[in-house]
């Protein structure tokens, strides 16, 4: 209901002042107590998945707090599960702006913010900060002035660095908002940066003391070869989850709206389909044996379920947040509770 008010007064800002602005509020709320009550409303629908016990299925995907700098904030709505970054190594200030766009017709939006972000060294600052215990995803990318073929060592950086913190992490290869990124899907380049990044996680295990499950994130943009690909490199590197999908390049059925052909990848509503498409299609190469993360598209609770009638266990929100509020947390994980045998 208070979203529901604010809404209209956010988006006659600018989007990314309204991103700034909203997490400053709910900040704000958190510091006053407001937000404490929200993950008690929430059914129990604990799962386990990747040797880890999420309170719920429900989780924040990567981007909205790039810095990890609101966790805790985050964190009093009631997600299962928390993503932050994407982060590099170094710091980056993205591309310029305007690089984020809403599509209210289409409930979409369009961003190229291009991994802007303080730098793994500022990140880390932040998480050791932030007092919640819960479940936190760091989502990993490379910097973008760091050539193709060196890419490999921004991933196998951040990895070492991040490992102690993280839950679990994601390596992000299928952001389309920076130069090359995505040719890290293809099948001999995928594949070699995964077995780095396996064998590096082996070396951290024995460290720590600890192993931190590995999550590749693809883009919905994929065709049946490149999906098997995927599938068999993860696979044969143990690699514990896939998050499908990341944003689209692909405009279909949204090309006469406002901004839809603003440069960027596009996530909500017009991604739904296609998203949950890919999720089955890795459902069926995977067979179980990696864990599926549903993103894109969901705007409903019904739409939640629909990803876990795909073969997700786990889903992530970001742009049905912007157009429904935190409600929408709760609807999914009633949604998927309803769905689920207990």
């Amino acid at each position: 209901m208070i979203y529901a008010l604010a809404r209209p007064l956010l988006f006659a800002l600018e989007p990314e002042t309204a991103h700034r602005v909203t997490l400053r509020l709910a900040e704000a709320a958190q510091r006053c107590g407001l937000l404490g009550l929200a993950g008690q409303r929430l059914p129990a629908q604990p799962v386990e998945v990747m040797g880890l016990r999420f309170p719920n299925p429900v989780g924040l995907a990567a981007g909205l707090d790039k810095d990890a700098a609101h966790i805790d904030a985050l964190a009093g709505l009631g997600f299962g599960f928390i993503e932050v970054g994407t982060v590099t190594p170094r710091p980056q200030p993205g591309n310029p702006r305007p690089r984020l766009f809403r599509i209210p017709e289409a409930q979409a939006l369009i961003n190229r913010f291009g991994f802007n972000n303080v730098g793994v060294d500022a990140f880390l600052e932040n998480v050791a900060r932030a007092r919640w215990p819960g479940l936190l995803g760091i989502n990993l990318g490379r910097n973008a002035d760091t050539p193709p073929e060196r890419a490999a060592d921004d991933y196998a950086l951040g990895l070492e660095r991040v490992y102690e913190a993280a839950s679990y992490v994601t390596i992000n290869v299928s952001s389309p908002n920076t130069k090359d990124l995505r040719a890290l899907q293809e099948a001999a380049t995928l594949d070699a940066l995964l077995a780095r990044l396996a064998a590096s996680r082996e070396r951290l295990a024995e460290r720590h003391g600890k192993r931190v499950p590995l999550v590749l994130k693809v883009a919905p943009d994929l065709d049946a070869a490149q999906i098997t690909a995927i599938a068999d490199s993860v696979r044969r590197h143990g690699v514990d989850g896939v998050i499908a999908t990341n944003t689209s390049v692909a405009r279909d059925g949204i090309e006469r709206l406002p901004q839809a052909l603003e440069a960027g990848g596009l996530s909500g509503a017009p991604i739904r389909a296609r998203a949950t498409q890919v999720l089955g299609a890795l459902a069926r190469a995977l067979a179980g044996e990696v864990a599926l993360i549903g993103a894109g598209g969901i705007l409903s609770g019904a739409d939640a379920a629909e990803k876990v009638a795909a073969g997700a266990s786990l889903v992530q929100l970001y742009t049905g947040l912007i157009y429904r509020g935190p409600a929408l947390i709760a609807e999914c994980v009633e949604a998927i509770a309803a769905r689920v045998p207990a």
